[in-house]
């Protein structure tokens, strides 16, 4: 083979002693170091073979195939990591679709997981080899046993945080952070509006505006959601389906309406939160499960002066500091128990279907996390 720049060709072969032998030793450790990194960070060159659920065209759940595929040693600058568990998101269901820009088909699904650093590049610094991680991030891939990920993606996970906890929190946690501090623009005491509050995120966000100071009145379906919802921070929680809304929201406020609505439903919600938001209040929308939100909603938020913020986490977290600093945030509030991770359902990697079937279906309550072994 073609040796790389810089490296000596091997000695002649009259050399046959010990010394010449040990110089061969030395030559292939240096070819070999040139080529793959350090030699500890690349002890199988050879692909690995998982499984992995992908899409091979956007469909319902039925899209979802369980495949062996094979995953390649880490480039300079990514990891290979042996999953532990998965989180599951509505986001899932958009990229399932086609909703979400994904790479070239088939594509793995997922955005969000926990587990073991199992390989680094030769350009990875900071991580090693049996490292606990966590991530929530583009490009999809996370449901797999192993994956490759770019090493920046990835935040350490404190020994207080199991992996399950850290799969079903890193999305929907890091969403609820900067939807507190950051979109709604929360003052302690102020009344906001939380949609799907026993939801993945909900949950998460109710406990987390109530540990800042906030008068939490939540949507939901049912009265075990309600229940649920009141635990978790929720002052109030409303049962959509049963009562009217901005009725019920005037009289939790004395008519003065709420200062922030957070809205994760859309088209279905959409109008009612706009309703329950004083002139000057601000409308964050930041999911449209039931679909797009109608302009004609918009045109009311308009009208009432309101402001729409629509913000992204991906976007939130494109910087790597800016990341580390929201996971720190939220690791911070989990240790200290102010805000708590509720596992509502686990599911094997084969039932991702099923999963997604759930989520659609409104079945699930809290996290849920896919576990690939």
């Amino acid at each position: 083979m073609d040796l790389p720049t810089g490296i000596e060709p091997p000695l002649p072969q009259r050399a046959e002693g010990y010394g010449a032998i040990h110089t061969r030793e030395r030559q292939f450790t240096r070819i070999f170091t040139t080529m793959y990194g350090q030699k500890h960070r690349a002890r199988s060159r050879l692909p690995v073979k998982t499984r992995a659920v992908r899409i091979h065209e956007p469909g319902g759940p039925e899209a979802l195939r369980l495949d062996d595929i094979r995953v390649p040693d880490p480039g300079a600058t990514q990891v290979r990591i042996a999953q532990r568990a998965v989180g599951l998101n509505f986001l899932d269901t958009y990229q399932r679709r086609g909703l979400f820009p994904s790479p070239a088909l088939p594509c793995v699904v997922g955005f969000e997981g926990a587990g073991v650093v199992e390989a680094v590049g030769g350009a990875v610094r900071g991580l090693e080899e049996g490292d606990r991680v966590a991530y929530a991030c583009a490009p999809p891939g996370a449901y797999a046993g192993l994956r490759l990920i770019a090493a920046d993606a990835l935040v350490r996970l404190p020994d207080a945080i199991d992996f399950e906890q850290a799969a079903a929190a890193m999305l929907k946690g890091m969403t609820a952070e900067y939807l507190v501090h950051g979109s709604g623009k929360v003052q302690p005491g102020d009344a906001v509006l939380v949609t799907a509050a026993a939801g993945g995120t909900g949950l998460l966000l109710c406990q987390w505006l109530a540990h800042r100071g906030s008068t939490v009145i939540g949507c939901v379906g049912d009265e075990a959601k309600r229940a649920l919802a009141e635990a978790h921070g929720c002052r109030h929680a409303i049962d959509y389906r049963r009562e009217d809304v901005a009725a019920r929201v005037a009289e939790l406020t004395g008519g003065e309406g709420l200062a922030v609505a957070y809205d994760s439903v859309g088209r279905d919600t959409a109008r009612a939160s706009v309703a329950c938001l004083r002139p000057g209040g601000t409308l964050v929308l930041y999911g449209s499960a039931s679909g797009a939100v109608p302009q004609s909603v918009l045109a009311e938020a308009a009208a009432k002066s309101l402001a729409v913020v629509r913000p992204g986490l991906f976007e939130e977290n494109a910087a790597p500091a800016a990341l580390q600093a929201r996971a720190e945030a939220l690791f911070a509030v989990l240790e200290e128990g102010a805000v708590a991770v509720h596992v509502g359902r686990r599911y094997p990697l084969a039932e991702a279907a099923e999963a997604h079937r759930d989520l659609e279906a409104r079945r699930t309550t809290g996290q849920s996390v896919l576990l690939p072994a």
